[in-house]
């Protein structure tokens, strides 16, 4: 088991076409997300070095919750890793029709066999217009925390030792790490709090 620090923080200051429709944000809209969860997800890919080589990991977090709903890792960079990671987060959550998979505009998330997917699964997808370094803000912040927190302070020899600890820390991240942006909850008791108000 590795153990788990939250790294101290400062104050907040070539994509193939496809034909699927999409779904604008705003940037005000996206940087202040809906309070209920399960509306919209955002999605990246990172990469992790091992002395076997590079893993590379597929993130699906809810825009709302900060909780990491859904991941894939592979030694690849082929569509699958991204498919995975969405059919993932389909399968824990259950969004039901209409939820936002907000991405850049990598070939993975632009391919037609992923738009196709996305249509299976009732999902909107979203891209970020090129440039515009806001629309990874989320994904970032989670990886930079996972490396920050991880990854950076050890060397990893083998790709499943790399792998089972990035396991570990996701659930940790979700149930254990305090967020300042959810009024230092984690992502689970945010869910569950606002899961409350919804109800009472």
């Amino acid at each position: 088991m590795w153990r788990f620090e939250a790294s101290p923080r400062r104050a907040a200051p070539k994509g193939l076409p496809s034909s699927f429709a999409q779904h604008r944000i705003s940037k005000g809209a996206y940087l202040h997300p809906a309070p209920l969860f399960l509306r919209s997800w955002h999605t990246d890919i990172t990469y992790i070095g091992t002395w076997q080589g590079w893993l590379y990991l597929a993130t699906v977090i809810d825009i709302a919750s900060r909780r990491v709903v859904g991941y894939a890792i592979t030694d690849h960079l082929r569509t699958e890793l991204v498919a995975d990671a969405l059919a993932n987060a389909v399968a824990a959550r259950d969004p039901g029709p209409g939820v936002i998979f907000h991405s850049d505009r990598g070939c993975q998330y632009t391919s037609a066999a992923f738009a196709g997917l996305a249509s299976d699964c009732a999902v909107t997808l979203s891209h970020g217009r090129t440039g515009q370094c806001w629309d990874n803000a989320l994904s970032e912040s989670f990886f930079a925390s996972l490396k920050g927190e991880l990854i950076d302070l050890q060397a990893w020899p083998t790709k499943a030792m790399a792998r089972r600890a990035i396991v570990e820390y996701i659930a940790w991240y979700n149930g254990t790490r305090l967020h300042s942006t959810l009024g230092y909850k984690t992502p689970a008791e945010f869910e569950e709090v606002t899961k409350i108000k919804k109800v009472a």
